[in-house]
């Protein structure tokens, strides 16, 4: 940022100082020497971010303005709830179809579907143990808060076949570094890989 005289000079704006009228190139033309000539200093801007979904902006000191603590409980608990229903709906016809037909369901994605709803309740009891926006923002955006159980059909994660053989051999995913979980907490969405 260009500054004169202690007041800022927009880039592409024709200026006047000292009874002389700058065109609107000038700043973008003029040498560093020309500049200083006529007393304008160049300051690096701050460029100042903060989390939206928290905070409403910073102070002119930088301090953060946190978002309302309760507000932000209510609607990450819902979000919570909801992101654990998402997960659930694809299978309600299992549920249903038991109902029905009788068709008993796998006991798999039983237990599968009581693990996305622990892990719900989970989370939403840790949301609502938190006492500040700032405690609330740090579980949110932790890898805690965004990791929820994979279903019984997750492929297993084959290990590239080394032996010759054709054949890849199933990684024990603790050993390879990988978990049973999903994370949500990037733009892509990475199944088993930590």
């Amino acid at each position: 940022m260009f500054l004169l005289d202690g007041k800022r000079l927009p880039l592409d704006k024709p200026f006047k100082h000292a009874g002389i009228s700058y065109p609107a190139n000038w700043l973008r033309l003029a040498t560093p020497q020309e500049r200083e000539a006529i007393g304008i200093t160049e300051r690096q801007e701050r460029i100042i971010n903060w989390d939206q979904r928290f905070y409403w902006g910073r102070t002119q000191e930088g301090d953060l303005i946190p978002k309302d603590h309760a507000d932000l409980v209510r609607l990450w608990s819902a979000n919570t709830r909801q992101s654990s229903n998402t997960l659930l709906v694809p299978t309600d016809w299992m549920v249903v179809r038991e109902a029905d037909s009788g068709t008993v369901m796998d006991a798999d994605w039983k237990a599968w579907r009581q693990s996305v709803r622990t892990a719900a309740a989970e989370k939403v009891a840790a949301i609502e143990a938190t006492t500040t926006t700032d405690e609330l923002a740090a579980y949110i955006t932790s890898g805690t808060y965004s990791t929820w159980p994979n279903d019984p059909d997750h492929p297993p994660v084959v290990a590239a076949d080394d032996s010759g053989d054709g054949v890849g051999t199933a990684v024990d995913g603790e050993d390879a570094g990988l978990s049973d979980t999903i994370d949500f907490s990037s733009s892509t969405t990475s199944a088993g890989i930590v």
